[in-house]
């Protein structure tokens, strides 16, 4: 048994490991490969830009996680190819079968998926006039009927075989993979292409002229592809579709968790509703529930929690569930022990039982999700684990809101081994369970969009200023709604929300996925109907990150199936428009981060705004400080402070920001406190975006007109004259005012009702 992923670098633990093993393999298949190039695989898979080329690396993994097969392969979105660099298996192991035959249609599937018209790999010969050495000539010919499997032949026609040297022999074909759906590219595409390969791969080795002559050789109606040689050979059929079916991971112990107390809506019906509705679409395969050791829910959950949990259900007794009624508010380090009363120690409220069935059916929920989350390791753009009981209000030491252990945290945590992570929480009401867990982390990100805590479960946590701790400060978000919400106002936060998760790139999304924002919730307020469920899984799927989707809420019986098919038929939509399904927009992009806008001030923005403000080299130390002084203000003191924040971002670098603020006694007056971008954007026209973006925010909230103050020494000419260009006067000039010879220059400008 092996599974077949991808490596997006070589940071996280699990796979600087996979990139070891792998390299390990390279070097002892391809003993006359330059050493270095082996070495600077890391470098390649991070860096397109140096090799010009987007290089990705896919391994098979046996059952211990140890690498059998490894290939890399390289692509290039402008001449849209895919180039097998390498494909080798552990010494002794047959390429053409198994591990091997496995990874190559992987290949095959990822070269589709990113959009190349062809794969383009080299083979040694199989003729003894250009491989006299008949051992040699038997393994080249093996290769080569193994990839006429596949469609794969040799180009003829050109001069790519031509030697280096006079006595130089086995050159190697160019063989071409049509992936099923393509025909060879005309000659000057083909002449592109292969000046790609050699000038960018050999470029050491082949001098121009060489390259010249080979590249010349390309005429059209000149060259084809070999004839098939092999007979006998049965053909695979071409990649699938990148619509690949959703694997589909029930919890098969879920309804022994049955609660029949009038009122508890956490029932076994909802499982059912959901399935009779998916079922139907067509969209998914199902896949068996595998287990996993407790140690991974171990690193997310204490293990004094679990301890009880699962001895506390076993003693439970039969059909009778046991509710926490005491809390230990006065005195937590002395914890009770009879197990009725202990129950309050571990719990956050008195609706959530202890009973024989809680803890088994909870553990068959994380082994549900946990095999999601190996799906999507293994290639699957997303994959759903239709569970309950929830998990997401389970945190690091304590249970309650129908969950026992947070299986979504599990999941990510999980991930977190082979990337970074960002989970997104749906759920009407606020992922307190993932927030807790990752609160001080920085490799997962937490965003909960949910019912505002001043009036929704679970009432203590979900605030917009909790953004994190330590290294994970600025690593949660939270986006608390009021209890009337519109659809366009869902979407709304929904898009801040992705924002945010695209800032911070992740290579794998675990999304909360809760159907109680739905209208007519018996435990939310809000109005989603299916055409809204619709667009929310569209607008998700087009981000491109490999999802793992977790059920958690959802409780009106009457729309909950249609909800949550309406919700797969946009995410099935969006997959097949992402950008580059199973992997993260960030891996396969040559150009630059898209500019990021938000308004929100975080933790580590003080930082970086002192950096961006010294670098400007405008403004003294006591003037810097105070830029810093009101985004802390700012954090401190949220709305109240007074002050205002815009910020563009590219990935994670500032590049510029404003602060302003309405005068106080004023109804209709603000001011503009800073404005400041990064030096290279000068003159670039990001200071005049940011100010329009600014006075459109002062005239909704119902402001008329702006005065901005700066000096009117010689230094700030520059800065005196971008505001006239913005349509900006001087309104008043106080001689003096900083020091001797440097006055204020008032600016003002009128703004339209």
């Amino acid at each position: 048994m092996f599974r077949i992923r991808k490596v997006p670098d070589a940071r996280a633990p699990s796979n600087r490991t996979a990139v070891a093993e792998a390299q390990a393999i390279l070097r002892a298949q391809f003993p006359g490969m330059a050493p270095d190039d082996i070495d600077a695989l890391p470098g390649r898979l991070e860096d397109p830009f140096t090799h010009r080329f987007v290089a990705e690396l896919l391994v098979a993994e046996d059952a211990r996680s140890h690498v059998r097969a490894a290939a890399v392969m390289l692509y290039d979105p402008e001449l849209a190819f895919a180039f097998l660099d390498m494909l080798a298996t552990t010494p002794g192991a047959s390429p053409g079968r198994g591990t091997g035959g496995a990874l190559y249609e992987r290949v095959r599937l990822e070269a589709a998926a990113l959009g190349a018209k062809g794969l383009y790999f080299e083979c040694l010969p199989d003729d003894s006039e250009t491989s006299p050495d008949p051992a040699i000539r038997a393994q080249n010919a093996a290769r080569l009927k193994f990839y006429e499997r596949f469609g794969a032949r040799p180009i003829v026609g050109t001069a790519y075989e031509t030697p280096l040297s006079p006595e130089d022999t086995d050159m190697p074909h160019l063989v071409f993979d049509g992936l099923g759906r393509h025909d060879l590219p005309d000659s000057e595409r083909l002449q592109d292409i292969v000046r790609a390969i050699l000038e960018r791969k050999y470029g050491t080795l082949c001098p121009s002229d060489y390259v010249a002559e080979v590249v010349g050789s390309i005429h059209e109606e000149a060259y084809a592809l070999r004839p098939p040689r092999y007979k006998g050979t049965k053909t695979v059929a071409a990649p699938a579709e990148m619509r690949r079916p959703i694997p589909l991971i029930v919890n098969d112990r879920h309804d022994i968790h049955h609660i029949r107390e009038r009122g508890y809506v956490e029932s076994p019906i909802r499982i059912k509703l959901i399935l009779d509705d998916l079922d139907a679409t067509g969209l998914f395969v199902r896949h068996e529930t595998r287990h996993f050791p407790d140690r991974w829910i171990r690193e997310v959950h204490d293990a004094r929690l679990l301890d009880y949990l699962k001895s506390a259900c076993a003693e439970a007794p039969e059909k009778t569930s046991i509710y926490p009624y005491v809390f230990p508010v006065r005195n937590a380090t002395r914890p009770p022990k009879e197990r009725s009363v202990l129950a309050g120690y571990w719990c956050i409220d008195t609706f959530t039982p202890i009973n024989r069935n809680a803890w088994p059916a909870a553990r068959r929920a994380v082994d549900c999700t946990l095999t999601a989350a190996e799906a999507v390791l293994g290639g699957a753009p997303a994959a759903y684990a239709l569970v309950r009981p929830p998990g997401h209000h389970a945190e690091r030491k304590t249970f309650g809101g129908f969950c026992y252990l947070c299986s979504g945290a599990v999941a990510a945590n999980y991930l977190s081994h082979y990337g970074k992570v960002a989970i997104l929480d749906i759920d009407y009401h606020h992922g307190n369970g993932q927030q807790d867990i990752f609160y001080e982390r920085a490799d997962v990100l937490t965003v909960s969009i949910h019912g505002d805590p001043s009036f929704a479960y679970p009432y203590f946590t979900g605030f917009r200023s909790e953004t994190g701790l330590g290294c994970g400060a600025g690593h949660n978000l939270n986006i608390p709604l009021p209890e009337t919400v519109s659809p366009a106002q869902y979407i709304d936060a929904l898009d801040q929300a992705l924002e945010r998760i695209g800032e911070f790139r992740p290579d794998y999304l675990v999304l909360s996925l809760g159907f109680d924002t739905g209208r007519g919730d018996p435990t939310g307020t809000w109005s989603n109907r299916p055409e809204d469920f619709r667009r929310i899984g569209a607008l998700i799927a087009e981000q491109g990150y490999p999802t793992v989707l977790v059920q958690e809420g959802g409780y009106r019986i009457r729309t909950l199936g249609a909800n949550a098919r309406a919700f797969f038929d946009g995410l099935a939509g969006g997959l097949g428009s992402a950008p580059c399904p199973n992997a993260a927009p960030s891996r396969t992009a040559n150009a630059p981060a898209p500019r990021r806008w938000r308004t929100s001030v975080r933790p580590e923005d003080p930082g970086r705004i002192r950096a961006l403000v010294a670098a400007t080299d405008r403004f003294s130390a006591d003037e810097i400080e105070i830029a810093v002084e009101l985004a802390q203000e700012r954090i401190t003191l949220g709305r109240a402070s007074g002050y205002h924040f815009l910020f563009a971002n590219r990935g994670d670098r500032l590049e510029g920001f404003a602060c302003f603020g309405q005068i106080p006694g004023s109804e209709t007056s603000w001011d503009l406190y800073w404005i400041a971008v990064q030096p290279e954007q000068h003159g670039q026209g990001l200071g005049a975006e940011i100010l329009r973006r600014v006075e459109a925010t002062i005239g909704r909230a119902g402001g008329r007109q702006v005065f901005i103050d700066t000096s009117s020494s010689p230094a700030y000419a520059s800065t005196r004259t971008f505001y006239l260009r913005q349509g900006y006067h001087l309104a008043a000039e106080l001689a003096d005012f900083y020091r001797q010879g440097d006055g204020k220059a008032i600016y003002a400008k009128a703004l339209s009702a």
